[in-house]
């Protein structure tokens, strides 16, 4: 089993792997559209194994952690280029969220 890392340790992780194999970064828009694209690749996963939608040819074989990882791969390159520390944006956006919601899904009767 791979040793747990913090998401601090991701960014500095993937951050290496850029200027060591990577060369360097492709720019946040072309981040961001390969972004997009495994998002694309992950939704097109998820709706075959739990949506209507069947299986093409080799389909089956593919990862669902493995889409995931891109996702989050890509999404840590955009959050290094931009100087964002995925650690405090996502304690702060939970934060937000438990002030926000707090009895919100509580009286949501379509969660009962």
């Amino acid at each position: 089993m791979a040793t747990e890392i913090t998401l601090n340790q991701a960014q500095q992780q993937v951050d290496e792997w850029i200027k060591t194999i990577g060369v360097r970064y492709f720019n946040e828009l072309t981040n961001l559209g390969i972004l997009v694209e495994e998002v694309g690749e992950l939704s097109r996963l998820m709706v075959r194994k739990y949506g209507e939608q069947s299986f093409k040819n080799n389909e089956a074989e593919k990862d669902l952690g493995d889409e995931m990882a891109d996702v989050l791969w890509v999404l840590i390159c955009l959050a290094n280029q931009t100087g964002v520390n995925l650690t405090e944006a996502l304690q702060k956006n939970i934060e937000k969220k438990t002030n926000r919601d707090s009895a919100r899904h509580l009286e949501n009767d379509k969660l009962k």
